[in-house]
């Protein structure tokens, strides 16, 4: 259940975004709404923290900017990969997404580093906290809007396939939890426990590292072309059942951003050139029915090894 929560899956959604321009404006649309949800949360909890002093609240606004200065360069990927390819950037500049997505992960350290040395120092050195129920009040907030805010990021990250929006998105619902936390540590207070507040802005910071574990994982798989063995699998049995295929050699996959790059090598029973370039066109159109997000599949076909027509090949892409 938890890793449902913290770490969903990134792809394959029934509502799958396929066409490139469709997906990238939804991902565009998506950083805006978020960075101004966010930013209203964060200057809601900056003027209670003026009238407070709660090192939890602090913590979790601390947080709550981190998550809304993602969206910046978040969006400014999305916008270069809009782009099209030139003789420098063949490929476009799609990849630009996943040092979006390392961005991320940076501020997400960044913020836990700060929230447990906030929480360390206000332990050491107790203060007060005043207005409980404006902490209490802002920490509920805090939760619900990250909590929208989360479900909209990943539900589009999957749709369109983005890694970093998803894990912009595991980043908001993480701030949610902490902002709930704030809640604990407001009522832990009012129940004469002072220390309450600086220890539920510790494990706040302690939640945050291991969030942030799961979050380089995925964004550093994807810089290093890794990806999901199921989507390897799927494609492999789709292809199979291609009339005409014998056999599947490697199938191989890629992500550039949030489009999905392929090749495929099969061994094909054709006669000529004409009926080789049919089963090309068929596993292409196979690959693009069960692979969400595929932008380019290219496809060699080989001949059998065994007795038959006059050897040729066949080397075609989307």
């Amino acid at each position: 259940m938890l890793r449902a929560v913290f770490a969903p899956h990134e792809h394959d959604p029934a509502d799958a975004i396929n066409d490139a321009r469709a997906a990238n404006r939804a991902g565009i649309r998506a950083v805006k709404v978020s960075l101004v949800l966010l930013l209203a949360i964060t200057a809601a909890q900056a003027i209670v923290i003026a009238f407070t002093g709660s090192v939890a609240l602090i913590a979790d606004t601390l947080h709550s900017l981190a998550d809304a200065l993602t969206a910046i360069p978040l969006w400014i990927a999305f916008v270069l990969a809009r782009r099209r390819p030139t003789r420098t950037h063949t490929y476009g500049l799609g990849r630009a997404e996943d040092l979006g997505g390392i961005v991320i992960v940076l501020a997400i350290a960044a913020s836990a580093a700060l929230a447990i040395w906030q929480a360390i120092d206000r332990i050491a050195h107790p203060q007060p906290v005043q207005n409980l129920a404006l902490v209490i009040a802002a920490g509920g907030i805090g939760f619900v809007g990250n909590e929208l805010i989360a479900t909209y990021r990943i539900r589009v990250g999957r749709r369109i396939g983005s890694a970093s929006l998803v894990a912009d998105g595991v980043h908001a619902r993480t701030d949610g939890f902490t902002s709930l936390a704030v809640v604990a540590g407001g009522i832990g207070v009012a129940a004469g426990f002072p220390l309450a507040d600086p220890i539920v802005g510790l494990l706040i910071g302690t939640m945050l590292v291991v969030m942030l574990i799961g979050t380089a994982r995925s964004v550093i798989r994807r810089l290093l072309d890794g990806v999901d063995a199921d989507l390897v699998s799927r494609a492999e049995i789709a292809l199979s059942h291609v009339a005409g295929i014998e056999h599947v050699g490697h199938v191989r996959l890629r992500w550039v951003g949030h489009r999905l790059h392929g090749e495929a090598c099969i061994t094909a029973e054709a006669a000529s050139l004409a009926e080789a370039e049919q089963v090309r066109a068929n596993v292409v159109a196979e690959a693009r029915e069960h692979l969400p997000h595929l932008d380019e599949f290219t496809v060699e076909v080989h001949p059998p090894t065994h007795g038959g027509p006059a050897p040729h090949s066949l080397t075609a892409a989307l």
